[in-house]
């Protein structure tokens, strides 16, 4: 797979060849066969953005596969995927925090999160600034039910990846200052950023786990 190899060319380009890159496939409006081939492919995680969708999918999937919530998730939603998600990538505020760890103390569960980090800002995105990150994980800290194994991101969306390699450089950066606060219930394991068009230059700064959809499926129409 083509994807695997630009995956050996970039940690190798950066010097971590013993590292190891988790792929999410974006499975956003793709059928069941294509994710049933892609599971039997060894693609084990899929990633969803909508909780409607991720629910209807994983009735019909179950645990043959890891189901991820990437998208934006509203707090009336946590209650449909608190006991279907490996890990919510898209922590972005205390009321969703709050929720999560009623619905996953409900369901005697500790729910693994990402906190979502807008690094460059944009205002079509959801997510924390750069400067408000260590002040939320510490607000998040009274809530034993939840477990921070890292940060996320997504670039602005732009023809050469090379442009937005400082937003890659940024979380990375921010990754390790939180990694070295030795919070309690917070993992410094997974840097979440890169995708399709983005995700080699994402690795090269050191990305652990990429999204991607249409380089796995094809363009899809919305």
């Amino acid at each position: 797979m083509i994807i695997e190899q630009n995956i050996e060319n970039a940690l190798h380009k950066s010097g971590r060849t013993k590292d190891k890159v988790d792929i999410i496939a974006v499975t956003k409006t793709v059928g069941i066969d294509q994710m049933n081939e892609a599971i039997d492919a060894g693609l084990i995680n899929v990633g969803e953005n909508r909780v409607q969708e991720l629910t209807k999918k994983y009735d019909i999937i179950g645990d043959k596969a890891d189901f991820h919530m990437i998208g934006h998730l509203q707090t009336n939603k946590v209650k449909n995927i608190i006991d279907k998600v490996s890990l919510i990538h898209s922590l972005d505020r205390i009321s969703l925090a709050k929720e999560l760890d009623k619905r996953a103390k409900n369901n005697n569960l500790t729910i693994d999160v990402l906190v979502q980090v807008n690094v460059a800002e944009e205002k079509s995105k959801y997510g924390l600034k750069v400067n408000e990150v260590i002040p939320f994980i510490e607000d998040v800290q009274k809530y034993a039910n939840i477990r921070i194994k890292g940060l996320m991101t997504i670039a602005p969306f732009v023809e050469d990846p090379e442009e937005v390699r400082w937003v890659f450089r940024d979380l990375r950066r921010l990754y390790q200052v939180v990694g070295s606060k030795g919070y309690e219930n917070v993992e410094m394991e997974i840097l979440s950023m890169g995708m399709t068009n983005d995700y080699q230059v994402a690795i090269e700064e050191g990305s652990n786990m990429i999204r991607v959809g249409t380089g796995l499926f094809g363009k899809r129409k919305y």
